[in-house]
């Protein structure tokens, strides 16, 4: 018979707090005042390129509707986790322009 952990670990620290093993949940944090930075990837993909979008804070769901739309609007596939978008194929210049038209801040990262 195995034994079950009960997830309780003492500490005989006064200042010990706990902690949640779940990510951080951020509040919603308004288009303008987020600075998204877009680029170019290569890397480890098999050669071929990928819009990279970083710098995204906010609430997960919210970088997946932001992924949503970006992907929708270039009509490629692409996903959106941990803070970063990433859209299949060639398309900063678009992005840029339709992230600046949401009312982000844009910076152009890399050549």
């Amino acid at each position: 018979m195995a034994k079950k952990k009960s997830g309780f670990v003492y500490s005989t620290n006064p200042n010990a707090g706990w902690e949640d093993d779940q990510e951080q949940e951020f509040d919603s944090v308004e288009n303008s005042e987020q600075k998204l930075y877009v680029s170019i990837d290569r890397k480890n993909r098999g050669g071929k390129e990928v819009t990279l979008i970083e710098g995204f804070k906010g609430p997960e769901d919210e970088l997946k509707d932001l992924g949503k739309t970006l992907k929708s609007k270039c009509g490629v596939g692409g996903s959106a986790k941990a803070g970063e978008i990433i859209i299949q194929g060639n398309f900063r210049d678009k992005i840029m322009v339709l992230l600046k038209e949401m009312g982000f801040q844009v910076v152009r990262k890399g050549g």
